[in-house]
């Protein structure tokens, strides 16, 4: 008798076969052909891509693009197509399961952890942000209201911010997570402030201390649960991010203590749509350890009894427009960043840009500025114009 079972080598290609036939269906909803022809459409070059992005979500379409499995010429209009059709929301790995419940049950973001992004993100070589960035080295988003070119957008929202914080020249400020300083710089020297900066970042608090010569502005590498000192204005730009939900209330906390009773605290942080909702787990594992978006009803319980929420302005449009400026600059700087990284940091840098590029095209996450009070402005808080 004819032995008809098949191999495993044989087997293959009908589960890829399977698999690959489903997830064509999902992207057809979104315009997005396997094997097309236009820029956002994705070129598989090893068929264990779709199993690998099916059973590890982004995580493993991440791995799988660092790896070179696939391309998409225009990867920021791939992930707008994917996220804005929802396609990504129908893929529920139960192998990331681990990961969503260690971020509900654990403090990633201890003091003893805090540190770890540092180290991971912002530490990697002050060269590739020199590159990347503007000249004031501004890494947040953007305000391109007005604005044509990466610079003008981050003047632009630096001088929003401090018009936002109504500063006057003698006034002390608190920037919590502080990067390089480019806050504390500009109103430094455009708005005559003294200012304190807070950074988990030994190499953002060495070259932002250089750059920030001959002004009223110190960098202090700590934890902002161990802070306590009184200013006249507190922001905290980017940075609310990496506080992690089991912690939004002692950050509040500590804001609080440090705000006189006159003063004004701005956040500006990017926010998600769905309160349990868990952090990406390519972006966790990649670019920013234990990150954590907090959520509009995350924010105001953690403000409760501590903060009159005056202002909420959302411009998280500007932050595709940043991203891809970012990008712009990326790779005409990759020449000579090459002898330092990787042709797979290369690609993952790339995968990181643009992917988040998509997300905020798609309005999938959110930019907000929130500007709060301890007891509320008298007569209300009027925005700047």
């Amino acid at each position: 008798m004819k032995d008809t079972s098949l191999t495993e080598t044989q087997r293959r290609p009908t589960r890829h076969g399977g698999a690959r036939a489903m997830v064509e269906e999902m992207l057809v909803h979104a315009d997005i052909r396997v094997n097309g022809n236009r820029p956002w459409d994705i070129r598989i070059h090893d068929d264990r891509t779709i199993e690998r992005a099916l059973g590890y979500g982004n995580l493993g379409l991440g791995e799988a693009y660092m790896d070179g499995w696939w391309d998409a010429d225009s990867l920021d209009e791939f992930f707008y197509r994917l996220l804005s059709h929802g396609i990504a929301k129908r893929i529920q790995p139960l192998r990331l399961i681990f990961h969503a419940l260690r971020v509900r049950l654990l403090n990633l973001q201890s003091t003893r952890r805090s540190w770890q992004v540092g180290e991971a993100h912002y530490d990697i070589g002050n060269d590739l942000y020199q590159a990347m960035l503007d000249r004031r080295m501004t890494y947040t988003c953007g305000y391109w209201a007005e604005a044509q070119t990466l610079e003008e957008a981050q003047e632009a929202k630096l001088d929003l911010i401090c018009r936002k914080l109504q500063l006057e020249p003698g006034m002390r400020m608190l920037d919590i997570g502080c990067g390089w300083g480019s806050l504390m710089q500009f109103a430094a020297e455009r708005y005559g402030v003294e200012c304190v900066g807070l950074t988990v970042s030994k190499e953002q608090a060495a070259l932002g201390a250089e750059r920030c010569k001959g002004l009223p502005v110190e960098f202090r590498v700590q934890d902002y649960r161990e802070f306590d000192e009184k200013f006249d204005r507190i922001a905290s730009i980017g940075m609310f991010e990496h506080v992690g939900r089991k912690n939004h209330r002692v950050y509040m906390e500590m804001a609080n203590r440090c705000l006189t009773d006159e003063g004004l605290f701005l956040l500006h942080t990017i926010g998600k749509l769905r309160t349990d909702s868990t952090p990406d787990a390519w972006i966790d594992k990649y670019i920013f350890p234990n990150g954590d978006l907090p959520s509009m009803a995350q924010i105001g319980a953690a403000t409760e009894e501590l903060f009159v929420i005056e202002d909420v302005h959302n411009f998280g449009a500007d932050y595709d427009r940043t991203l891809m400026a970012w990008h712009a600059n990326f790779e005409a700087a990759w020449p000579r960043l090459r002898h330092r990284y990787d042709h797979r940091f290369y690609r993952m840098w790339r995968y990181y840009l643009l992917s988040c590029a998509g997300a905020f095209r798609a309005r999938d996450i959110q930019l907000w500025q929130i500007v709060m009070s301890k007891n509320g402005v008298p007569g209300g808080y009027r925005r700047p114009a």
